[in-house]
């Protein structure tokens, strides 16, 4: 189980680590992956958006520069896994309505391919993943009738108590921060770890041995919407 946050930039370089990882795992085609939802700064209302690099500024009491460079450095992790990031013109907000619809992707098998889409329209694209006539682009994109998602959007109580029940689910399982990778319900890996690391947890799983914590300290971003990034030249 990876939680879903396409606002989190950790959750986008993670989840095409864990999926090289399970690509050299070989008993890959026996693994079913389930994306669970995860939301970043929950208390921001709904509609309330802002660009990212001010808003990391003020989080860590750096300057607009050494924002811009913390930017710089995620950007830099993301390429060298072969995805496509832009450090400006990005925005932040509440993912609340994100995580409704792709339990509407979920139920009709096209959770991945709407997870992909919002990750690179926020990361990639000059698109607002916070805009919702932009989700609904995505969602058809993705192969989810529009009427459907239009309507899943219009009401804001559907798919709400399943995003409501994966955020309980969670914290039980012991996540308190993104990405959060559950193997066998048993097994935990936290951040954005290399997928050399990944094989080797599923590898463990699969003989049903415990996981010995590995890169523990790995890049993540925490449920108060703020994302570890690491000094240049730190392992992340």
């Amino acid at each position: 189980m990876a939680p879903s946050v396409h606002a989190c930039p950790w959750c986008y370089i993670g989840k095409a680590r864990f999926e090289q990882g399970l690509a050299a795992f070989a008993h890959r085609d026996q693994v079913e992956v389930v994306h669970r939802s995860f939301e970043l700064d929950p208390n921001r209302a709904k509609g309330e958006t802002g660009p990212v690099i001010p808003m990391l500024a003020k989080k860590y009491g750096r300057t607009i520069e050494e924002a811009q460079s913390m930017e710089e450095h995620v950007a830099s992790n993301a390429r060298s896994e072969g995805l496509e990031y832009r450090t400006e013109g990005r925005d932040h907000g509440n993912t609340f309505d994100i995580h409704r619809l792709l339990h509407l992707a979920k139920a009709r098998g096209r959770q991945d391919a709407l997870l992909n889409l919002a990750y690179r329209a926020n990361f990639a694209e000059e698109r607002s993943v916070f805009d919702a006539e932009i989700l609904l682009e995505l969602a058809v994109e993705a192969g989810l009738d529009a009427d459907e998602a239009r309507a899943v959007l219009a009401d804001e109580d559907a798919y709400a108590d399943d995003v409501r029940a994966d955020e309980r689910e969670a914290a039980e399982l012991g996540a308190t921060g993104v990405p959060f990778f559950v193997l066998d319900r048993r097994y935990g890996v936290s951040g954005g770890q290399p997928a050399e690391v990944f094989t080797q947890a599923l590898e463990q799983a699969w003989q049903g041995r415990a996981i010995t914590p590995i890169g523990a300290d790995a890049a993540a971003c925490d449920t108060d919407g703020s994302c570890e990034v690491p000094q240049p030249g730190a392992h992340a």
